[in-house]
């Protein structure tokens, strides 16, 4: 099933809040070999910190039987602030919110509700999933060609920028300070 755009949107903000360094994360996190259970967002840091993030776009995806995989240390939920307004009183004491990229809702330190070794193999796999995905569309390489070339535009930008300035600079001290046309 295709992702809502209000999915997609609150995925990229809780990235943004949690991309630092010596935090690691991944999306759609099945927990355990074969595990029933999939958590929407996980991330581990470098003190051994699991947080698990469940992404709720409506009241009814709140309600749903769908299973909200709270396993971590912290637990959060994703979702509009609208939403979280309308379900606040309902959110567990220790259950933290984000409203995108801001924590509305700070999370309660809990115990691992499965072994450390079993979170950190789940999101090895996972991981590697994604790197699989990437390498079979036949463009592994195509971030890092994307920000070569991107480079490479910044440092022709630059350069051509110099020249610009340098012949203005020829130009008045050869023709003076109006030498050019005026549209």
């Amino acid at each position: 099933m295709a992702k809502s755009d209000l999915t997609l949107e609150l995925e990229r903000e809780i990235w943004k809040a949690t991309n630092k360094q010596g935090v690691f994360g991944c999306f759609e996190v099945t927990i355990g070999w074969y595990g029933s259970e999939r958590v929407d967002y996980l991330t581990y840091d470098t003190k051994g910190v699991f947080r698990c993030y469940e992404i709720k776009v409506s009241k009814a995806d709140f309600h749903s039987k769908a299973h909200n995989t709270f396993v971590g240390h912290y637990n959060y939920y994703v979702m509009p602030a609208e939403l979280y307004e309308q379900l606040k009183d309902e959110i567990p004491d220790h259950i933290g919110v984000y409203c995108g990229a801001r924590c509305a809702k700070k999370a309660k330190k809990q115990e691992l509700g499965v072994a450390d070794q079993v979170l950190k193999d789940s999101m090895l796999r996972s991981l590697y999933r994604e790197y699989e995905k990437q390498y079979r569309s036949g463009i592994p390489m195509a971030i890092e060609s994307l920000n070569q070339r991107l480079r490479r535009s910044e440092a022709d930008k630059e350069k051509y920028y110099r020249q610009y300035w340098n012949l203005m600079r020829i130009g008045q001290e050869k023709y003076g300070s109006r030498w050019y046309i005026e549209d």
